[in-house]
């Protein structure tokens, strides 16, 4: 049984042991331990807008497999739901659509738009019917601005993992934020989800591997930012490049701040550019394998493909290439651990940490 240990203090500490990214047990534990307890990105407001708007989904596909429902009443309030009918099992909606009620096709179990069981045909002679148990399962829904998030098991409260980002961010128009599925793209990368997240978590690499974008950001002036369950790196722009134009409020006010890394445990990255945010999700496949959902959200358009926020494309095969190799490497016989850059690799250093705190 390795030991997942990273010693809190960074000078000292050892990078994750290998077995976390390799043997299957841990691959598997890490569903509940991990993934169940998390805050998942599920989509914004626009996905169910209207009264009556039905929206089916698979939470984290290929991996938590949970089959859930987007719905809004006619009171205009808005649910996520269990997509299981309580009678046998089956799926209750099957595709995007305005309803009155949910009714399941299979035997004709009727309930309304927030879960709650209405009807029952040839149920008269149930006793004990109906109970609690007979209602669609409601999930917690959490929601900033048109962004929405839900968790399987809410062991820990939304503010504990987006509190800070939320604070520092008050002044950014996310309730504003036009979805671009033009813009969005999936990438499947051949390697263990946590290892494309590490990459993430450090600007250390960046003069090595992203040419382009090291150009655009002051590496001697690239920090990061620890919080609970979340961190932040900060790219601060050079050469005239487009920054944001922050308010006096902000805690950052006067710095020409080209972009916000955050990070979200386990598996978010929420990058903030003047053009809007880039939404990066983090989803497994298989323990060699995962789905990143690049999703951008633009709130002024005229600065798109310019600064720190242009070229993600080229960024992002850049990082799959190192990223890739890692994975191939972490299964050699002659390496365990490594150690960590301590001005450097906070980020990592956070993120391992978290992973052994939620695995023990």
């Amino acid at each position: 049984m390795p030991d997942f240990y990273i010693d809190p203090d960074i000078a000292k500490a050892k990078t994750l042991n290998t077995d976390f990214y390799t043997q299957a047990g841990f691959y598997e534990a890490a569903k509940e331990k991990i993934f169940s307890p998390s805050w998942q990105f599920i989509g914004d407001t626009d996905t169910a807008k209207n009264a009556g708007d039905t929206f089916p989904f698979i939470l984290l596909e290929n991996y938590l497999d949970e089959p859930l429902l987007l719905s809004r009443n006619k009171e205009n309030k808005l649910y996520c739901l269990s997509n299981v009918c309580t009678h046998r099992g089956n799926l209750v909606v099957n595709e995007p659509c305005r309803l009155n009620h949910l009714k399941c096709k299979y035997h004709g179990r009727i309930f309304g738009l927030d879960g709650k069981f209405l009807s029952m045909p040839e149920f008269k002679e149930v006793e004990n019917f109906p109970s609690k148990d007979d209602d669609l399962h409601q999930l917690p829904l959490f929601q900033w601005g048109k962004l929405l998030f839900t968790c399987l098991n809410e062991k820990y409260k939304p503010i504990n993992f987006f509190d800070e980002m939320m604070q520092r961010m008050e002044w950014f128009p996310v309730d504003k934020l036009q979805f671009r599925k033009d813009l969005s793209k999936d990438y499947f990368v051949d390697a263990n989800w946590a290892l494309y997240c590490e990459n993430y978590l450090e600007g250390f690499h960046i003069p090595f591997v992203h040419a382009g974008l090291n150009q655009v950001l002051d590496f001697g002036e690239y920090t990061t930012e620890l919080f609970q369950n979340s961190n932040l790196q900060v790219g601060v722009g050079k050469n005239g490049d487009v920054c944001f134009d922050l308010p006096a409020s902000s805690p950052d006010a006067g710095k020409e701040v080209a972009a916000y890394y955050f990070w979200v445990f386990p598996n978010m990255m929420f990058n903030f550019y003047p053009w809007g945010l880039s939404l990066n999700l983090v989803e497994p496949i298989d323990i060699s394998r995962c789905r990143v959902r690049f999703l951008t959200y633009v709130s002024d358009v005229a600065k798109l493909e310019k600064g720190a926020g242009s070229g993600l494309n080229t960024v992002e095969l850049e990082d799959e290439e190192v990223v890739q190799n890692v994975q191939i490497g972490i299964r050699s016989r002659f390496y365990q651990h490594g150690r960590y850059s301590v001005k450097r690799e906070q980020g990592t250093h956070h993120f391992h940490s978290l992973i052994a705190k939620f695995m023990q």
